[in-house]
């Protein structure tokens, strides 16, 4: 082999080698790359805004609930900028700052957004409280009393409506007459409802109380689950109030009133 050539060989293979490029031209980024790397994910905008949660979000994308800009966005990853207009089943939406609202909920009041009966809602009450649209978790029937919390954090809300998170629910139960100690002792075994278990975490009668008061803690979600609780066993629920809501009780909140929740019960929550 020719000696020189022998040479100008590893001299190519030697810049060949991309550590030695040392005048390689820089890769430039464009626009829509700049965008790719900032903004925040659709599912997550979405949530943010209170609608739903992040996952949910993902759903609707799919399903064609979403437009940004006024066009159809299905895509998953797709980065919503600051200046987009963002359309869920074509209202303009935004992301909000997080309200957190505690409601000592009083009777004669249902659980819901609006009513074109004309009731009283629990939304009457909290109507200045906050700039933000906030929704009830869960619910409360229009003759129960007690902890009611508002907020426009869609996973939050989700989470703490499910029953797999084991979210603490007590209520102090007045019944029409005393419950005897042989019905206390079947609350504390299997109930079946509607062909469904209900899993009561805990039932005692109130300390100091007659035996018509009686605490009765429960996970469950499902609608009047408390009062058809003691209807199966023949009792009658004359009142009815939910005292621990996640950890947030009652203390310094009379009825109907409301308050904000503390950084440290916001904490709490999102820990649950």
């Amino acid at each position: 082999m020719n000696k020189n050539n022998s040479s100008r060989g590893r001299q190519a293979g030697k810049n060949s080698n991309p550590r030695f490029k040392r005048n390689a031209p820089k890769k430039k980024t464009t626009t829509s790359q700049s965008q790719e790397n900032s903004g925040v994910r659709l599912n997550k905008f979405i949530s943010n805004a209170g609608i739903c949660s992040r996952r949910e979000a993902d759903t609707y994308i799919e399903h064609g609930s979403v437009t940004v800009n006024g066009k159809l966005v299905t895509e998953m990853g797709y980065k919503v900028q600051p200046d987009d207009a963002v359309r869920f089943d074509g209202t303009l939406i935004s992301m909000e700052e997080k309200r957190y609202v505690l409601l000592n909920k009083p009777k004669n009041y249902i659980t819901t957004m609006e009513d074109d009966r004309g009731r009283k809602t629990v939304m009457d009450l909290i109507a200045n409280a906050t700039k933000e649209r906030i929704y009830p978790v869960g619910r409360l029937d229009r003759n129960t009393t007690g902890l009611l919390l508002f907020t426009n954090d869609g996973e939050l809300a989700k989470k703490l409506t499910h029953p797999k998170h084991n979210v603490r629910k007590l209520y102090h139960a007045s019944l029409d007459k005393k419950l005897t100690l042989s019905d206390l002792e079947k609350l504390r075994g299997d109930v079946v409802i509607e062909g469904r278990k209900v899993f009561i975490d805990a039932v005692s009668y109130v300390e100091g109380e007659k035996k018509t008061e009686v605490g009765i803690e429960i996970h469950s979600g499902r609608n009047r689950i408390v009062r058809k609780i003691f209807d199966h066993f023949g009792y009658h629920v004359v009142k009815l109030d939910r005292v621990i809501f996640a950890g947030l009780t009652k203390k310094n909140l009379p009825r109907g009133r409301w308050r904000t929740l503390t950084q440290q019960e916001i904490n709490n929550l999102k820990m649950l």
